[in-house]
C-alpha cells in the first residue's frame, strides 16, 4: 500500500485517477485542490467516505501548506494535475495560467524536494514526483501522417500550452538539477464523465438536449487524438508507479478525429439515446452552428503512445465509438451532476470545506 497525493483531484482527470486508485487499489489518497471553476467534490462523491480517502482544499501556490501537508501525510508518490486548463479562458486571462501552471508547480516542485531530502535513502529511492502535462505542448501538425513523440520539439500556440511547456521544464529541470524523481506525461483530448460543461464534448451533449445551437470553430476540421479518461487514468497510475525515473510517455487513445465528425457523432448517439428532442427542432445536427475560429486554434494533434505501450504494456481499451457511447449515456443518467454545474450549487462545496 503507497501514499498517494493527488493535486487537482476534485478535476476531471484528477478525480477519475482518484476514484481508479480507491475502486482498483489499497493505497491511501489525498487530494489537495484548490476548488476553483471547475473542482467539483461531487465527482468524488461516492468514493467520499472510504477511508482511505482525504481531502484537503489548498492552492498549490501555498508553499507553507503544503510543506504542512507533505509532512503530515508522508506521501510516496505525488500525481500533479493540478492545473488552469482551458484554450479559451487562457486566451481571456492568461495571468492565472502563470499563476497556477507555472508558479504553482514551482512551489510544489520546491515543496516536493525539500520533503524528499527528510526521506531515508530506499524511500527516497522509490518516491515519485509524476506530473501530468498535455499534448498541446508540441504545437501542431500540418501532415496528415505525422506524429507526437517523445522528442517532439515543443512548440506551444497559447497561453495555457506555453504555461505548460513551463511547467514541463521546470520539472525536468528539477530533475536533472537537484536530483528529485521526476516523470512527464503528456495526453491527448480527454473525455468521459464528470467533463466540465464548457469543453467540447460535453458542451455539444448538454446544448443539444436544450435545444440550444452547437457553436463549431470555423470550419470544425481540425483533428484531436480523443483518449476516454478512465484509459487515462489506468496508464496515469501504471506510469506513477511503475515507470523509470526521469522517463517521458506520451498517452493517446488512437482515435483522431476532426471537431465537426465529433459533433456529428453526439448528435448521431442522441437520435438513438434521446429521441424526444425539443419540439422546435426535427434532428439535433439541425443545431450546429459555425462560428468564428479561435486565435491561434491549432489545427491537428495526434499522438504516438508507442512507448508507453511498449515499456509499460498499456494501451487503451476503449474505441472512440465505445467511450462516446458511454459518454452520452452518462450525461443522460447524471442530469442532477450537470444541474448543479449549470445553476452554480455545486460551489457550494468550496465554503463547506473551508
Amino acid at each position: 500500500m503507497m501514499k498517494v497525493v493527488v493535486t487537482g483531484g476534485a478535476g476531471f482527470i484528477g478525480s477519475a485517477v482518484v476514484r481508479h486508485i480507491i475502486e482498483q487499489t489499497e493505497d491511501e489518497v489525498l487530494v489537495i485542490d484548490k476548488l476553483t471553476y471547475a473542482g467539483n467534490l461531487e465527482s468524488l462523491d461516492h468514493i467520499a467516505k472510504n477511508t482511505r480517502f482525504h481531502f484537503k482544499q489548498i492552492d498549490i501556490c501555498d508553499r507553507s501548506a503544503i510543506d504542512r501537508v507533505f509532512t503530515e501525510f508522508n506521501p510516496d508518490v505525488i500525481m500533479h494535475l493540478a492545473a488552469e486548463s482551458h484554450v479559451d479562458r487562457s486566451i481571456d486571462n492568461p495571468a492565472s495560467f502563470i499563476e497556477t501552471n507555472i508558479i504553482g508547480t514551482y512551489s510544489l516542485l520546491e515543496a516536493a524536494l525539500a520533503y524528499w531530502r527528510t526521506l531515508e535513502k530506499n524511500k527516497q529511492k522509490t518516491f515519485r514526483f509524476h506530473h501530468i502535462s498535455t499534448d498541446e505542448v508540441y504545437g501542431d501538425l500540418h501532415g496528415s501522417e505525422d506524429l507526437f513523440t517523445e522528442k517532439t520539439p515543443y512548440s506551444p500556440s497559447s497561453p495555457y500550452s506555453a504555461s505548460k511547456a513551463s511547467s514541463d521544464h521546470l520539472v525536468r529541470a528539477w530533475h536533472r538539477t537537484f536530483g528529485l524523481p521526476t516523470i512527464i506525461t503528456n495526453c491527448s483530448n480527454n473525455y468521459g464523465p464528470f467533463h466540465f460543461p464548457e469543453k467540447l464534448i460535453p458542451l455539444m451533449i448538454l446544448n443539444a438536449l436544450a435545444g440550444k445551437p452547437l457553436p463549431v470553430y470555423g470550419n470544425g476540421q481540425q483533428i484531436r487524438d480523443w483518449l476516454y479518461v478512465e484509459d487515462h487514468a489506468r496508464a496515469l497510475y501504471l506510469v506513477a508507479t511503475q515507470a523509470n525515473v526521469g522517463q517521458t510517455y506520451n498517452i493517446g487513445g488512437h482515435n483522431e478525429r476532426k471537431n465537426i465528425e465529433v459533433v456529428n457523432i453526439i448528435c448521431e448517439l442522441l437520435e438513438e439515446l434521446a429521441p424526444n428532442k425539443p419540439q422546435h427542432i426535427k434532428y439535433y445536427k439541425d443545431l450546429i452552428t459555425h462560428v468564428i475560429d479561435r486565435p491561434g486554434h491549432d489545427q491537428r494533434y495526434a499522438i504516438d503512445a508507442s512507448k508507453i505501450f511498449e515499456d509499460l504494456g498499456w494501451k487503451p481499451l476503449e474505441t472512440f465509438e465505445t467511450g462516446m457511447r458511454k459518454t452520452v449515456e452518462w450525461y443522460l443518467q447524471n442530469k442532477q451532476w450537470c444541474d448543479h454545474i449549470k445553476d452554480g450549487s455545486y460551489a457550494r462545496w468550496r465554503q463547506s470545506v473551508i
